[in-house]
This record gives C-alpha cells, structure tokens and sequence, in this order.
C-alpha cells in the first residue's frame, strides 16, 4: 500500500517551538518593556534581601514574613478577571468574523442572483465591492473613497461623500439599481423582495460591526485590571525574594509576562477591525468579495 505523504500543515515540533517563541503577532512588542521593568524592580527587591542595602528594611521583611495566601487570593482573583477579559475580547473578534462572514456570503448571493436575472449584473457587483471597500475604512476610520472609483459611478460616489455613513449611502445605491430593474421590467415582486432581502443583510451585518467598533469594553472594568495587575507585581517580590533567592527574578518575569501578555492580546483583538496583526485581515475578505463578485457577474451558463 502507498504511504501517504506527510501533510505539510500539520503541526510538528519545529512549528510548536517557532510559534512558542515567536515575537511578531504576539503581544511582546507591546509589553516587553514592562516585563523588563518589572524583573529589574524584583532583581532590586532581591539584592536588598541578601546584601542587605538596606537592613533594617530587609530585616523587617523577613520578620514579616509576607504569607503567601493572601497574595495567592489576588493572584486568583486577578487571573480570574484577566479570563472574562480575554473571553469578551474573542467574542467580540468572533462576532466581527462573523459578521464579515454574512457579508462575503451575502455578496454571493447577491451577484449571482444580479447576473442570472438580470442585464446589468456587472454593475450590481460593482456596487458590492464598492460597498466593502467603504465599510471596510469605515470600520477604521476613514473617509477615504479613492478604492472605489473603479466600482462606483461618479454620481454615487458624490454622495456617498457627503454621508456621514458611507457603506449607507452605498447600499442605498444597491436599492436604486433594485428599483431600475423593476421598472426595466428585469424583476418581479417576488425577485424585488429577494434582492431587497439581501441587501437589507448587508445593512444588518454592518449594524453589527458598527457595534463593536463603537462600543469598548467599560474603562472602569480596564482600569481595575490594570491597577490589580501593578498592585500584584510590585508586591510579589516581597513574597517571594526571601524564599527563591536569585531566582526570584525569572519567576517575576514568567508572571509578569503571563499577566502583562494576556492583557495586551486581549486589548489588541478587543477592536477587531483594527490594523494590528491579530485584527481580522479585512483586505483579504474585501479582495474575495471583490473577485467572487466579479467572476460571478461575468457568469454565463
């Protein structure tokens, strides 16, 4: 029997240990300098616990003996804040791909029932992709509609620029074509209600990406993170430096990189439409819009 070549997507060791020490697309970039700051600070800590810079300081530390417990419960409770702060970052990422989802497969949908049933399916598709496009730097914050002109006629895109929502102005445009076919007699009622139907999905699906752009987790709840988090790591040093020695420093920096790690990754996907390199690659589903659209109003059976 032939043995099957090995797949080369699937996961080995190679691959395991090059994304287990990746630096690009994780979240070091932007905590690195924290994590430094951070295992210096403990490095400090520690030099006063064993040369004993500063005596009496170090001697009452060691007195004290700083248990554990109370510094577990926060590390607990911190831990547990960090999760529901991760889980609503990925639902919100995992709604916008939804979304996106919607909208790739509404435009299908759209074009193809555009070119079968109609004459001027090539402008339909035109209208969609212009219409990605726009809400594509809507959802980031721009204005700008040079990449539509190839798509768009010129009246349309006056307009468009004078609406405050541009994607809007677009799927306007789309239900204008609706009504010209059916005066051209291209639609009947039935037809008129599917394309309308549609449309008003991609409206919906838009909707919902405006949604998350527009609202941002509560700054009260992102504050408290963050202040636990400081709170944590600037007295975790006095619980652990008398008891690990030179050691302590690479525990601070494994802990600081797990909290300081988490936090930034949710923050960076919490905004899915963004242009960081775990947001959604927006460009990539705009070009497949663009191509399926295009190749399904040149369709002839």
């Amino acid at each position: 029997m032939k043995q099957s070549s090995p797949n080369p997507t699937h996961p080995n060791n190679a691959k395991w240990l090059k994304s287990a020490f990746a630096w690009h697309g994780t979240a070091l970039p932007r905590c690195a300098d924290r994590i430094v700051l951070a295992t210096l600070y403990c490095g400090v800590i520690q030099a006063v616990f064993k040369f004993e810079f500063a005596k009496q300081y170090a001697e009452f530390f060691h007195s004290a003996g700083f248990d554990s417990f109370a510094h577990t419960i926060l590390g607990s409770l911190i831990g547990f804040l960090l999760v529901v702060r991760m889980n609503g970052s990925n639902a919100r990422y995992w709604e916008g791909r939804s979304h996106w989802g919607t909208i790739i497969n509404t435009s299908r949908n759209l074009a193809r029932a555009g070119a079968i049933y109609t004459d001027e399916g090539e402008d339909l598709a035109g209208l969609i992709t212009g219409y990605a496009i726009s809400l594509r730097n809507a959802l980031r914050g721009s204005r700008d509609l040079s990449e539509t002109t190839l798509f768009l006629p010129e009246p349309l895109l006056q307009v468009a620029d004078s609406f405050g929502n541009q994607p809007t102005a677009i799927a306007a445009g789309m239900t204008q074509w609706v009504g010209r076919q059916v005066s051209l007699g291209k639609l009947n009622p039935e037809m008129t209600r599917h394309f309308e139907q549609l449309i008003a999905e991609l409206v919906s699906a838009q909707g919902g990406c405006e949604k998350i752009q527009k609202t941002p987790l509560p700054f009260a709840y992102v504050s408290l993170i963050k202040l636990l988090i400081l709170v944590y790591l600037v007295s975790l040093p006095l619980v652990i430096c008398g008891r690990f020695g030179w050691f302590s420093p690479l525990i601070m920096a494994a802990v600081a990189l797990g909290m300081f790690g988490m936090e930034e990754t949710s923050v960076e996907i919490e905004d899915p439409f963004g242009f960081q390199p775990n947001c959604l690659d927006l460009e990539v589903l705009t070009l497949t819009i663009t191509r399926d659209t295009a190749q399904l109003a040149a369709f002839k059976s």
